[in-house]
């Protein structure tokens, strides 16, 4: 798996404390949450949350492993039961102050992961304004690279599709990682996706994908790579047409 390089030390104390810098972005952020192989990231974000919290650590660096939790897959559900937890082993008014940074992040609707399974190991990621007016409803968008075959986890709230679109040259594949959803292709019927079923969408085909109504839904979305391809988005997904699904 490719790690983003971390630049947060050297940004910040990099003329004024260089060796702490390195030891900061290399080693705690490189090679410690670089190590998946024991320890996932969604776990080790658990991990960190309840020891700041237990130490008394608020703040920004409270605030920003937080949303790391969030965006690892930790639900509201989950951080409220670490928290509450925390209460009686760490004390009373860390976990208050933990609870209002906690709050303000999770503000947001995102799914639990009883509803998505484990497409959460790959992250919510964030609200997808990017390409909010090719959606209908709320989607959230996580880019887990941009190389190669470029490739984003996509997940739909309930209800929530995306227009009628053509992958000119390239085409798509689709691999549904948790909770139900659709996707049709013009003058198909809609097909219905649960986790591990794929999708191959074939060039210059029209087509949507999105949630089933009462269901949040994931996929990976991986552009197959061709000399001149583009993404052409058509029209919205009417109410009716999405009506006549079950």
């Amino acid at each position: 798996m490719t790690h983003e390089k971390v630049t947060a030390g050297r940004d910040e104390l990099g003329g004024f404390a260089p060796q702490f810098a390195r030891i900061n972005d290399d080693l705690l952020f490189g090679e410690v949450w670089a190590d998946e192989a024991t320890v996932s990231p969604r776990e080790r974000s658990m991990i960190t949350v309840a020891a700041l919290t237990a130490g008394g650590i608020a703040g920004s660096p409270l605030e920003f492993h937080l949303g790391k939790a969030r965006d690892n897959g930790v639900t509201r559900g989950e951080i409220a039961s670490i928290l509450t937890h925390l209460s009686f082993y760490g004390g009373w008014p860390r976990a208050w102050a933990a609870f209002r940074a906690a709050k303000e992040i999770w503000s947001e609707e995102r799914p639990a992961d009883n509803e998505l399974g484990k497409g959460a190991i790959f992250g919510v990621g964030e609200p997808n304004v990017a390409y909010a007016k090719y959606f209908t409803g709320q989607s959230y968008l996580k880019m887990l690279t941009t190389q190669g075959v470029a490739t984003a986890h996509v997940t739909f709230a309930p209800g929530c599709r995306n227009w009628w679109h053509i992958h000119r040259k390239g085409g798509q594949i689709l691999l549904a990682t948790g909770g139900r959803g659709y996707c049709r292709e013009y003058g198909e019927e809609a097909r219905e996706l649960r986790p591990g079923d794929v999708v191959s969408i074939k060039a210059d085909v029209k087509h949507w994908h999105g949630a089933a109504a009462d269901s949040w839904f994931s996929h990976l979305a991986l552009e197959i790579p061709a000399e001149g391809a583009s993404n052409e988005w058509v029209e919205p997904v009417t109410d009716e047409e999405y009506g006549r699904l079950k």
